[in-house]
């Protein structure tokens, strides 16, 4: 219940996907509705699945990560950037973090995607502006890794395997996921910059 109260976007969010997840394992049936055919997408059918394929997983593991790092990030991230910056920061982010893949596979009749960790690097990329020297964990790393550095090595990988990587994964979705979050949060909220560049400048100097 507290988490209901200091970050109301962010649990319903949580709540919301973690749902809709479970029913599509239960109802596969949803994975073709929900699912993102940037095939269709570009010929203006389905666009709502820029949304809703943000709301199911691949499988337990693909679902459990993605919202292990929102839980790890997005309640705290609420309560510094104010709840209806949050949640239009996600939503925006989700759907921004979608429309390169649309483009790079407007023509693949066979390509679909789905999970929502294009929003979810917003989450992560955002808060790195808010702390950038926080320290962020790893599994199976014993030492936590400052936030700005994390995401830097985030970003290079992200676009090395989006062009080599034969994985899968969405790593598009993954870089301009991350990005949208910045470049978001910089709009909407004022004199967050500023701030990133000193907090930066009290670490070198210190």
């Amino acid at each position: 219940m507290e988490y209901l109260n200091v970050a109301p976007v962010a649990s319903i969010i949580l709540l919301f996907t973690v749902v809709t997840s479970l029913y599509a394992f239960y109802d596969n049936s949803v994975y073709g509705k929900f699912m993102l055919h940037p095939y269709s997408v570009a010929k203006g059918k389905n666009v709502f699945t820029l949304l809703t394929s943000g709301l199911i997983h691949a499988d337990y593991m693909h679902m459990f990560f993605n919202l292990f790092t929102f839980f790890a990030f997005a309640f705290t991230l609420e309560q510094m950037m104010g709840h209806w910056q949050f949640g239009l920061m996600y939503v925006l982010s989700l759907i921004l973090s979608d429309l390169p893949t649309v483009f790079k596979n407007k023509d693949n009749f066979h390509y679909h995607s789905l999970g929502a960790s294009g929003a979810i690097s917003a989450v992560l990329f955002s808060f790195i502006l808010f702390k950038p020297f926080s320290e962020i964990g790893i599994l199976f790393i014993p030492f936590g890794i400052p936030a700005i550095v994390f995401g830097v090595l985030y970003l290079v990988y992200c676009v090395y395997a989006s062009k080599n990587s034969r994985d899968n994964i969405n790593h598009d979705a993954h870089f301009f996921g991350a990005i949208s979050g910045l470049l978001i949060t910089i709009i909407l909220v004022p004199g967050i910059v500023p701030n990133f560049i000193s907090a930066l400048t009290a670490k070198l100097l210190h």
